[in-house]
């Protein structure tokens, strides 16, 4: 008697890991993606240094999904961060921890990662399918799988499908949403797109353009009740940055951003020190002298004029520079989305309630977090747990 067939579309983290599980214990597994090559949004994220998980105690951890914390909980405790660590061990790729508790790679990147994953996978006789784009399925039971190959359409009756198809953004990379039209006719309750980690638009001046790509650092930042200290970047689209990304949910439900240009001076010495400038010395050069601002912060400061001239009010525009902006950048830029399959629509094995031999993993799940190694880590944890729920 054959082993059981799992067909996993989708060769992300969460595919991947989801392929990993299943292949290990036995399982006839074939991967699909309709990608030239997998997990390429893992590349991408890789380019600058792939950030596997973070190393911060459990619940400070967890609390980072926000609301879909309580959701995934018994996931991340399963394989949270010290999983991670010693799943990239076990892959031969060492691991560090930077001074934020990030984790990366000794090698920094994600390819040498994901060539002993992939060796691993092909040395526990999974398939690899690449340019295969899923259909749906060819009967009212979900059970006939439908492919779209270079060779024509081809056709898999499996015992159980893990979806791994991603969330809606990086288009290009492979994550186009497509999916929810599929999963919507078969009565899979969906909670729309959003972008996450994004930058935001903004309409400069003209005389903002020679500071464009100029990162604004050691600054603090305030929207609604988070104010942190970071950088961002000026750039031609808006504003982008860690900084920027870290205030991502209050700044796209429309609380004010603020700015606080010299965290390290109070309000008032920051006066005192205006109240010193010469008669014939200029605005911009008596902030350069008197308070060292650079020339990117000038220009954001004087693109949020009029300044005002007494020095005492002055000196509040410098520790809390209002800041506009045109709202989010187009979800396809965004780092992660937010939405996708309601929690309401799964069994606790990820199983889908109108769809029961059908798992869904990964930017699929209506989840979002921050960027920091937390993306990363729940799609590996959510991938592991929908293989689970199938072997059951």
């Amino acid at each position: 008697m054959p082993a059981p067939l799992a067909m996993v579309i989708g060769s992300g983290p969460a595919g991947l890991m989801a392929a990993d599980v299943l292949s290990a214990l036995g399982w006839r597994v074939e991967i699909v993606d309709a990608m030239p090559s997998p997990a390429r949004k893992l590349l991408m994220a890789g380019k600058s240094g792939l950030n596997i998980t973070k190393d911060e105690d459990r619940e400070p951890f967890i609390a980072a999904y926000a609301e879909a914390a309580p959701r995934l909980r018994p996931m991340l405790e399963a394989f949270g961060p010290p999983e991670v660590m010693a799943w990239a061990r076990a892959l031969g790729q060492d691991v560090f921890t930077g001074s934020s508790g990030r984790v990366f790679p000794t090698a920094m990147k994600a390819s040498p990662l994901l060539r002993a994953w992939l060796a691993r996978l092909d040395a526990q006789g999974a398939t690899l399918h690449r340019r295969w784009r899923w259909l749906g399925w060819a009967d009212d039971a979900a059970r006939t799988l439908r492919f779209a190959t270079l060779a024509g359409e081809e056709r898999r009756q499996p015992d159980t499908t893990i979806l791994a198809l991603g969330g809606a953004s990086w288009r290009r990379l492979g994550s186009d949403g497509a999916w929810t039209t599929v999963l919507a006719e078969r009565g899979v309750a969906l909670t729309p797109f959003r972008p996450a980690n994004m930058g935001f638009s903004k309409r400069w001046s003209d005389h903002m353009a020679p500071h464009f790509g100029a990162p604004i650092k050691n600054v603090v930042l305030s929207a609604g009740e988070t104010s942190l200290r970071g950088e961002f970047v000026l750039s031609a689209r808006g504003l982008e940055g860690s900084a920027i990304y870290a205030l991502y949910r209050p700044l796209r439900a429309g609380a004010p951003l603020t700015i606080d240009l010299l965290p390290d001076l109070d309000h008032g010495t920051i006066a005192r020190r205006l109240a010193k400038r010469r008669p014939k010395t200029t605005v911009a050069a008596h902030l350069r002298k008197a308070l060292g601002l650079d020339a990117a912060r000038r220009a954001l400061l004087f693109e949020h004029g009029p300044l005002p001239s007494a020095p005492a009010d002055l000196a509040t525009r410098l520790k809390a520079l209002p800041i506009s902006h045109d709202g989010p950048r187009p979800m396809d830029e965004a780092i992660s989305t937010a939405g996708g399959i309601a929690w309401p629509a799964l069994n606790p094995d990820l199983s889908l309630k109108a769809l029961p031999s059908v798992h869904a993993a990964g930017e699929m799940l209506d989840w979002e977090a921050p960027t920091g190694g937390y993306l990363l880590t729940a799609c590996l944890a959510t991938g592991r747990h929908a293989a689970l729920g199938a072997l059951a």
